[in-house]
């Protein structure tokens, strides 16, 4: 990849955080103040998929 690519490139993924930074901050303040946060509902699947692909890489390699 060519210098100027990965310039262009570094400034193009500064400008999106910038951009989406207002936006992230307000959703941890927000899930901060959550009474119950469920934390197993978002850790099982992401569990599950982190099996299945070690299971693919395994099954690939055989």
């Amino acid at each position: 990849m060519e210098m100027w690519e990965q310039v262009l490139l570094g400034i193009g993924a500064f400008a999106i955080l910038f951009m989406f930074w207002p936006g992230a901050k307000a959703a941890m303040e927000r899930s901060k103040a959550a009474e119950n946060p469920d934390w197993k509902g978002a850790l099982i699947p992401i569990f599950l998929v982190v099996v299945f692909v070690i299971l693919l890489v395994f099954m690939a390699k055989s």
